[in-house]
């Protein structure tokens, strides 16, 4: 399978060409990580595309909120981690998107403490 449905994720979506989609929510699509930082990373892509999370009306960012939590309480019942953390960035992709990731206590001891990158 090539990859060119990461060059437009979101037209990707809507023709049904994005293999990462796990779920469509309230405030957009819960997807798998392109890479596994850690078993069972997650992003959660707003939808329809905004820039930021200050973009969003106040009923639309508690969505987004919300169904991120949401997102990290099925990867928790799924994958088991000791933690979950989350990650609003923005730096490279140009729409707003939320990092999910699990944290395991078989990861080694001086990585515990930092990103999972």
């Amino acid at each position: 399978m090539s990859d060119d449905w990461k060059k437009d994720r979101f037209g990707a979506i809507e023709r049904n060409e994005n293999p990462m989609i796990l779920t469509r929510m309230k405030s957009g699509y819960a997807v798998i990580g392109d890479t596994q930082f850690l078993p069972g990373y997650c992003v959660l892509l707003a939808y329809p595309k905004v820039a930021s999370l200050e973009d969003l009306s106040l009923e639309a960012k508690t969505d987004f909120l919300r169904d991120m939590s949401l997102l990290g309480e099925a990867v928790q019942f799924v994958c088991n981690p000791r933690r979950m953390n989350y990650s609003i960035y923005g730096n490279s992709d140009d729409f707003l998107n939320a990092h999910v990731f699990p944290r395991y206590d078989w990861e080694p001891e001086e990585r515990k403490p930092y990103p999972v990158w």
